[in-house]
């Protein structure tokens, strides 16, 4: 049977990691809406507030060592070194179940010190409970890194997806039982947070399962070829350069030689590659993780006593899920123009960078004012399905915002990226969230929880500034004003009209039946006639302005040809 190329295996795996990835940040970014519809905006705020510590320290284990691991084991795998590589998961693996229990252990013992620090002692259970998970994410992080290294794509996807599938299901489950018995707003939260833990436990165990199975693999392959009467030794012509004198010594086997590095440098090879890849990994949860020390306690200084801070501070967090929907969507397809730059600036010259890079944060941008702008006209109908209530409307408005500037920041990162500039966007997020704290400290007190909504909305808004501005000077790109701010203005108001009509429309005839707008079901029918009306009009709007040609969709990497053929056949491009 003819085995597939080295570049097939490659899109293979891409887009079997780009569709568990889809999946997966789904599931994560919806298994929020019910545990604030169960647990209420309390134990929401308290989750919320712990789940940005719990990810930097994920960050800080899953970014650099096993991206490392991954490096490494296909530079072994590609040299027939195979026992360096399994050498370099057992080293890997030491040393991040050692950093897990290390990290677990110091975060659950400073967990009194870390609420202290926030400003609130109901996190103290959540805190600890979180930590838990330290024991097993980090080792299964550095079992995908190794499988990724052998160009294997199936054991982390499917890792990703049962991980967050029990993580959900677990959570769902605990919160039910601890409501049922009446428990605490804080072991609530800590509940909620054991599905984390449950999560992980299990993403790991499906990952030792993948181990176990590809090591039989090689035993049978090995008892195999060994029937077959295949020989072990070094071939004659890796004989000729040993330094062996005694040529009846048996030499090491092709898949067991030695690279020469001891464990000690191996350690050492490792922490070199994966410490500056973890410290630009780390800018973006810095910057979720200025609310968790800020605006809490800027709250209580406002005269909120700490579970009334726990209740305002989850009512901000309601917008969240929706901005991460979004923001998913462009890192999925950001990942798209890392490789497509890279192949323009190769190939096109500048001229083909500059229409990639330009159509690219275009689009982008008028993706993330799109979501923005329907988020924030629909906001109340949406918060009420979703939630339930209208509480903090005003906060989930201005959290809308943020989808613009995140989304044009994260493709501008991309494209960066695709250009060289690796390190630029991890100091444009470090950047904002400088100006995030400042923000925060400014309007907190002054206008609330809408207040730090609007800091979040400019801190990511100055990210993208700085990115596109880096990347208008690497590339030479000179976007027209139209093309920036007049056309995307008459689409976005069109559409918005529309969406905001159409929500009028669905209101006064289901008060006309005697249905209440506040109701849920009614909240939800005016929602997603809202949702479907704007976008039919932004799609209409941008094809009708030129912002959208066939052409330019047809350069889009992989799905722009495709898109481009089904809008041909229905006739909304020319």
């Amino acid at each position: 049977m003819k085995q597939p190329s080295s570049g097939t295996r490659l899109l293979q795996g891409a887009f079997i990691l780009g569709l568990a990835a889809i999946i997966s940040k789904i599931i994560g970014a919806f298994q929020k809406i019910p545990l604030q519809n169960l647990g209420g905006d309390g134990v929401f705020g308290i989750y919320n507030t712990v789940y940005p510590l719990y990810m930097l320290i994920i960050t800080l284990a899953a970014a650099g060592l096993p991206l490392a691991v991954s490096k490494f084991v296909a530079e072994q795998q590609a040299l027939g070194q195979w026992g360096e590589s399994r050498r370099i998961i057992r080293i890997s693996s030491l040393l991040l179940a050692g950093f897990g229990s290390i990290t677990a252990i110091g975060m659950y013992a400073s967990a009194p010190w870390i609420a202290s620090l926030i400003g609130n002692q109901h996190v103290i259970p959540s805190i600890r409970a979180a930590s838990l998970a330290l024991l097993c994410v980090p080792l299964m992080t550095g079992l995908r890194g190794y499988f990724q290294g052998m160009q294997q794509m199936l054991p982390t996807a499917i890792s990703q997806v049962v991980e967050q599938m029990v993580r959900v299901t677990v959570m769902i489950v605990v919160l039910l039982w601890l409501i049922r018995h009446e428990a605490s707003l804080e072991t609530v939260a800590a509940g909620a947070m054991l599905g984390s833990v449950a999560g992980g436990c299990a993403g790991l165990a499906v990952m030792l399962a993948f181990v176990y199975w590809h090591r039989r693999k090689e035993r049978r392959e090995h008892t195999e070829r060994l029937a077959d009467g295949e020989t072990l030794y070094a071939s004659s012509e890796r004989l000729k350069h040993t330094h062996h004198s005694d040529t009846g010594q048996l030499m090491y086997a092709a898949g067991d030689r030695k690279s020469g590095r001891s464990n000690a440098e191996w350690v050492r090879t490792l922490l070199i590659y994966a410490i500056p890849v973890c410290l630009g990994s780390l800018a973006v949860p810095l910057m979720n993780l200025v609310d968790t020390f800020t605006v809490p306690r800027l709250l209580q200084g406002e005269g909120l006593d700490e579970v009334q801070t726990m209740v305002s501070f989850g009512i901000y967090n309601r917008g969240l899920p929706l901005v991460q929907l979004v923001t998913m969507l462009a890192t999925s397809l950001s990942v798209l123009f890392i490789p497509a730059m890279a192949e323009a600036r190769l190939k096109g010259g500048p001229e083909a960078v500059r229409q990639q890079a330009g159509t690219a944060l275009r689009w982008f941008w008028l993706i993330g004012l799109a979501a923005s702008a329907g988020l924030a006209v629909l906001a109340d109908p949406i918060n009420r399905m979703l939630y339930g209530d209208a509480a903090g409307t005003e906060a989930l408005r201005y959290m809308a915002l943020t989808a613009a500037g995140s989304t044009v920041s994260i493709i501008a990162a991309a494209l960066l990226q695709g250009l060289g500039a690796v390190r630029a966007p991890a100091f444009s997020m470090l950047a904002a969230a400088g100006v995030k704290v400042l923000l925060n400290v400014m309007l907190v007190p002054a206008l609330g929880i809408s207040g730090a909504a609007i800091a979040g909305a400019a801190a990511y808004m100055l990210a993208a500034g700085l990115n596109v501005a880096l990347l208008a000077r690497l590339t030479a790109m000179r976007p027209a004003p139209g093309a920036v701010l007049a056309k995307p203005a008459l689409v976005i108001a069109a559409m918005s009209l529309a969406a905001l009509g159409m929500a009028w429309a669905a209101e006064a005839v289901l008060g006309g039946v005697g249905i209440a707008a506040t109701h849920r079901l009614a909240a939800m029918g005016v929602s997603l006639l809202g949702i479907a009306a704007g976008a039919a009009v932004f799609v209409l709007a941008v094809a009708r302005t030129g912002l959208l040609t066939a052409a330019e969709l047809a350069a889009l990497p992989k799905l722009g040809p495709r898109l481009a053929g089904l809008l041909r056949r229905l006739r909304v491009l020319r």
